[in-house]
């Protein structure tokens, strides 16, 4: 049997998914979290083969969670299942060590197919967002110029993103500055708007 951890915050998609799955002869899910600060504590309780993880979670996205899996319980195999196929999330997922990547609009046999290739070492990507992601590139935006984005996206003061990240004030303004012209946005709020919308937050 292959074990499967399966974390979705919408309790009635993942309660769906897990009757589905479990019609499968091969596959047992064996836990289900709706949040993301649960998922490594759920899978070194469970130990299982494969987890599949949503990006939007609560407390911690699916992309860091995946990246926490590898270094926790490296013999467990991520994938990444989403509603949003946004190409800076594809390289983000395989950056976090994740091995395949799939919208979630898909059949479920295409699904327990996935499931099985993850489990034989094979990389499962969605044909179309692969296709997106290599014309897309990488994120224009440097590690502290997303730190400093991500740091306002409720609409923390300059200050706060400052004593947050451990910066000066004006480092803080260098950086969103610098985050607002890659963007091509007028101001922080436009620029967190549109590198979530291209997956690079």
């Amino acid at each position: 049997m292959i074990r499967v951890l399966l974390a979705e915050d919408q309790g009635m998609m993942r309660s769906a998914l897990a009757l589905l799955l479990g019609m499968e002869q091969d596959i047992e899910v064996v836990a289900q979290v709706g949040a993301g600060d649960q998922i490594v504590d759920a899978a070194l309780n469970s130990r299982p083969d494969v987890a599949l993880l949503d990006i939007e979670l609560p407390g911690r996205s699916g992309l860091d969670a995946a990246a926490d899996l590898r270094d926790e319980c490296p013999e467990c195999r991520v994938l990444i299942l989403t509603t949003f196929g946004r190409p800076g999330y594809l390289r983000r997922a395989m950056e976090a060590g994740a091995v395949g990547f799939l919208v979630k609009d898909g059949p479920v046999e295409d699904l327990a197919e996935a499931i099985r290739q993850a489990l034989r070492g094979e990389t499962v990507i969605d044909p179309a967002l692969a296709a997106a992601a290599l014309s897309a590139g990488p994120s224009p935006l440097t590690t502290r110029e997303a730190d400093a984005l991500r740091a306002s996206v409720d609409g923390a003061t300059v200050c706060d993103i400052a004593e947050k990240l451990h910066l000066s004030e004006s480092t803080v303004r260098n950086y969103l500055s610098a985050a607002i012209g890659k963007t091509g946005t007028r101001n922080r709020m436009e620029a967190v708007r549109e590198a979530r919308q291209r997956g690079w937050l």
